[in-house]
């Protein structure tokens, strides 16, 4: 039985003000799919509909291939976690994982204790069943709101931005554990978060949304490394974004600021036409002499920060600010070459285009 999840045309609005815009989406059986995107974008109000708190103004939803666009939460087959813990604090640890047992049976044929054994040792919390919610961390509460949600056995997950709340050092330890968790059992994810970070570290794909729509959906790698638009580039990770004209097309070169950019020689592009590129910090570098070849900028250096495995230079280049991550540092107020090959130019669409 497939148990994947699908939005077709989905839109939906609060009053005069559109959360959602003709979402169209599907999520594979057994992925894990994440939402990012800023604040307000849409990924939570995409969640609250695929669990039923919102119902679409237009557009269907689909659970394991059935339209459940009008059925009520509690008859979907789908486990929550949400930002905050929302445990109950008069319940023991068990008692919490084991609430949504009272109204359905464990899955496997096992009992309830047996069940929310196995779901304590799973979230490594065995042996902390009695213990008292209010007693345990942030990144342990965490974990019983996880298991809790597991407990009747859901075909869907639904995960609310569940690290957001946590200190940077344990949001990376939870997601390796949550990212653990979902593989060990199969279960297809959807997961909200803002941070671009975490959505690529634990996802099979990413759709990045903006302004109630989906800019681009594709593996970590492809959002990263192929923006699909000037959004996705400026949005997930840092990159370096320059507008140009496009002077020549065999080979391929795009003039920006008086200077050609050479670009992969399959790109196709029309003379004259005006294109948005893309390159990232990690793909420039700071070189003496002509660059061999590359494309190279004379840029003035204007902060730096050490990152602990790379120095992140602040430049200007005619008027643009371009970010460099480079293995030494450089000294601020000094005129260095940045140099980077065409293979790591990107072509976004343009702003007129989009």
């Amino acid at each position: 039985m497939t148990r994947g999840v699908e939005l077709d045309g989905v839109s939906v609005a609060f009053g005069d003000v559109s959360a959602l815009e003709d979402v169209s989406v599907s999520v594979e059986d057994g992925e894990f799919f994440t939402l990012v995107g800023p604040s307000g974008c849409g990924k939570t109000t995409t969640l609250r509909t695929v669990a039923g708190f919102e119902t679409p103004d237009s557009g269907t939803v689909r659970i394991g291939g059935e339209d459940v666009t009008t059925t009520p939460p509690e008859e979907r087959d789908v486990g929550i976690v949400f930002q905050s813990y929302a445990l109950f604090p008069h319940m023991s640890v068990r008692e919490n994982v084991g609430y949504g047992l009272r109204f359905r049976d464990p899955p496997g044929g096992v009992s309830t204790r047996e069940r929310v054994d196995e779901l304590l040792d799973l979230v490594d919390m065995a042996g902390m069943g009695e213990r008292d919610p209010t007693a345990l961390s942030g990144g342990q509460q965490q974990r019983v709101s996880l298991a809790r949600a597991l407990a009747p056995g859901p075909d869907v997950l639904l995960l609310d931005e569940p690290l957001s709340a946590l200190d940077a050092r344990l949001r990376e330890r939870l997601r390796v554990t949550v990212r653990g968790i979902q593989q060990e059992l199969g279960i297809t994810t959807v997961y909200v978060t803002h941070d671009q970070a975490e959505a690529l570290a634990v996802s099979d794909r990413v759709a990045v949304m903006n302004g109630g729509r989906i800019e681009q959906v594709g593996t970590p790698e492809t959002v990263y490394r192929e923006p699909a638009s000037r959004f996705v580039a400026e949005f997930v990770g840092d990159n370096n974004v320059l507008d140009g004209e496009v002077t020549s097309t065999d080979p391929p070169r795009v003039t920006v600021e008086g200077v050609e950019v050479r670009l992969p020689r399959e790109t196709a592009l029309d003379p004259g036409e005006s294109v948005t590129l893309s390159v990232r910090p990690e793909a420039i570098d700071v070189v003496t002499g002509s660059g061999n070849g590359r494309t190279t900028l004379a840029a003035t250096v204007e902060s730096v920060e050490f990152l602990g495995e790379a120095y992140r230079l602040h430049c200007t280049w005619r008027g643009h600010e371009l970010l460099v991550r480079s293995g030494e540092r450089e000294t601020p107020g000094e005129t260095v070459s940045l140099a980077f090959d065409p293979a790591d130019v990107r072509l976004l669409k343009s702003e007129t285009q989009a």
